[in-house]
C-alpha cells in the first residue's frame, strides 16, 4: 500500500494546464490523453495538493524557444500541420490546431517547473517527458521535447551551469541523448528496458538498459548502490545483459545516484518519472510495483535534495486502455515529492505555557 499523503501544509510547486488535454480524442487510442485532466483531479480529490499549488504556464512555447534545440524546418511543419505522412505516422498522434497548442503549452509548463524547482528546491509538472523527440523529427507520441528545451533555456540564461536528466521511463530517452550527444554542459542518464522502444538506441551519457522482468528490489538496488548491489536479487546471467555505456559506447561502472551526483555536480536535476515500467503497464517490460514506483520516486527526489541540487519533476509515460489507471499512476511522483517536502518540515513549536 501507498502511504495516505496526510494533512496538507502547503507543498511544492506543481505545473498544470487545461489545454494539456486535447477534446476530443480517439476513443482506445494507445496513447491515453484524458489522463493529464484526470491527473489533477486525483492530486485535489486525494488531498495530495491544493488549489494554491497550482501554476499556470502563461501560455504555448514560441518557436525561438523551442529552436534552442530543434529544427526550426521542423517545428514550422508541425506547426502548420504540413509534416508528410511518414513523419507523422512516426508522431503516433493524430494532428490537430489542438494538439499544437497542447504540445507547445506542455513545453512551457516543464520549462515554469525547472524555474520554480530552483526557486523551492523541487517542483512537479503535470506533463512532459517527451524525450523520444529528437532535433528535426518527433517519434513515439513525442513531438518536441520539453527536458532538452527547458535544459537548453535555463543555461541559455545562466540560470544554471550543469544540468542532470534523470531518464526512468521504461523506454530509452533516445532524443534527449541525440539532442545532447556533444554538450558537455548536459548530462543525460537513462534506465530502461533494453529490448523495449525505440530499437535503435541512442548513446546516453550513461545507460542502463535492463533485461525483462526487473521488479522492485534489484531495481531499487540499482538506484542505490549501483550494478553491484543489484546482483543479488537478479539472476547472474540477467545481470551481465545490462547495458552500462557513455556516449562513446565505452563501459563505465555505476555506483548508484548519489554517487553519480557527486560526480556531474549539476546545478538542476530533471527527472523523468514515467510509470511504464509499473508491470501492469501496456508498452513496458519491466515488473515494477506500485509501492516500487513510489520508492523509486522517493529516492531519487530525497537523494538529490539531500545534497542540496533543485530538482523538476515530470510524468513520463504510461499505457493503460483505461485512462483513469494511468492517471492513478502518474500521480504517485507528486504524493512522493509531497511527502519529501512533509518530512522535512520543522516541528511546530510547542504552544506557550
Amino acid at each position: 500500500m501507498l502511504p495516505n499523503p496526510g494533512p496538507l501544509t502547503p507543498g511544492p510547486p506543481l505545473v498544470h494546464h487545461p489545454h494539456y488535454t486535447v477534446r476530443p480524442w480517439p476513443a482506445r487510442h494507445r496513447f491515453p490523453m484524458p489522463k493529464f485532466a484526470l491527473l489533477r483531479d486525483r492530486l485535489l480529490g486525494q488531498g495530495v495538493a491544493t488549489p494554491q499549488q497550482f501554476h499556470r504556464p502563461r501560455g504555448p512555447a514560441d518557436d525561438g524557444l523551442l529552436a534552442l534545440v530543434h529544427d526550426p524546418a521542423y517545428i514550422d511543419a508541425f506547426t502548420q500541420g504540413t509534416l508528410d505522412a511518414g513523419a507523422q505516422r512516426r508522431i503516433g498522434l493524430p494532428w490537430s490546431t489542438e494538439l499544437v497548442r497542447r504540445t507547445k503549452t506542455a513545453v512551457a509548463g516543464t520549462v515554469l517547473a525547472c524555474e520554480l524547482a530552483l526557486q523551492h528546491g523541487l517542483a512537479t509538472q503535470c506533463a512532459g517527458g517527451t524525450h523520444h523527440a529528437h532535433h528535426g523529427y518527433g517519434s513515439g507520441f513525442c513531438i518536441f521535447n520539453d527536458m532538452a528545451v527547458a535544459a537548453a533555456e535555463l543555461r541559455r540564461r545562466s540560470a544554471v551551469g550543469r544540468v542532470l536528466i534523470v531518464d526512468l521511463d521504461v523506454h530509452q530517452g533516445d532524443g534527449t541523448a541525440a539532442i545532447f550527444q556533444d554538450e558537455p554542459g548536459v548530462f543525460t542518464f537513462s534506465v530502461h528496458a533494453q529490448k523495449n522502444f525505440p530499437l535503435r538506441k541512442a548513446h546516453s551519457d550513461l545507460d542502463l538498459g535492463l533485461p525483462d522482468g526487473v521488479a522492485d528490489d534489484a531495481y531499487l538496488a540499482l538506484l542505490e548502490q549501483g550494478l553491484s548491489a543489484a546482483e543479488q536479487p537478479m539472476h547472474a546471467d540477467s545481470l551481465r545483459e545490462i547495458v552500462s555505456s557513455n556516449a562513446q559506447g565505452e563501459p563505465r561502472p555505476f555506483a548508484g545516484l548519489r554517487a553519480l551526483l557527486h560526480e556531474v555536480e549539476p546545478d538542476l536535476v530533471i527527472y523523468d518519472a514515467g510509470v511504464d515500467p509499473y508491470a501492469g503497464d501496456r508498452l513496458g517490460k519491466l515488473a515494477l510495483s506500485l509501492d516500487g514506483l513510489y520508492q523509486r520516486d522517493r529516492r531519487v527526489i530525497d537523494t538529490t535534495r539531500a545534497l542540496g541540487v533543485p530538482v523538476a519533476c515530470v510524468i513520463g509515460g504510461g499505457y493503460s486502455v483505461d485512462p483513469a489507471e494511468v492517471a492513478e499512476r502518474h500521480a504517485i511522483v507528486h504524493r512522493a515529492a509531497a511527502d519529501h517536502a512533509h518530512a522535512i518540515e520543522p516541528a511546530p513549536e510547542p504552544p506557550t505555557p
